[in-house]
């Protein structure tokens, strides 16, 4: 495994410093010969010991690999604190660094059919619950 992990070679380019959002960002072109890609946490990992700062400050995404392999080209971004990180990322980049927990809730099916079940009952005695206002009227 060290073996291949030093044939990744990254080079950075249009790099930006953010201070609005207390961030550096840049893209990211990562060589990666004989092996089919690099994982995120790893590329986070050299990202921080190449810019001295903490894997936590560091959030990497968007990366495509290129058509025959070798080279893949995606986006990071590198907070000035573990504050500014948290403050200024989407949540689900933080769930996916394990810096925050996912909000479970029904799925958006469920979510709709309730709504729609409510919508039958709206204005009549909630306990009757299923009884629709057609089926009264006949």
């Amino acid at each position: 495994m060290a073996d291949t992990q030093s044939q990744v070679t990254l080079r950075t380019r249009k790099f930006l410093r953010n201070a609005l959002l207390g961030r550096k960002q840049m893209v990211v072109d990562v060589l990666h010969p004989n092996r089919a890609n690099v994982s995120k946490d790893d590329l986070r990992a050299k990202l921080a010991e190449i810019y001295k700062v903490n894997k936590d400050q560091v959030s990497v995404f968007g990366f495509r690999t290129q058509y025959g392999g070798g080279k893949s080209t995606g986006f990071a971004l590198i907070y000035d604190s573990h504050e500014a990180l948290k403050k200024f990322e989407p949540h689900y980049r933080l769930v996916r660094y394990g810096i925050a927990s996912k909000i479970e809730k029904p799925s958006r099916q469920q979510r709709k059919q309730r709504k729609n079940r409510a919508k039958t009952v709206r204005g009549t005695a909630k306990t009757k619950g299923g009884v629709k206002d057609k089926a009264k009227k006949k």
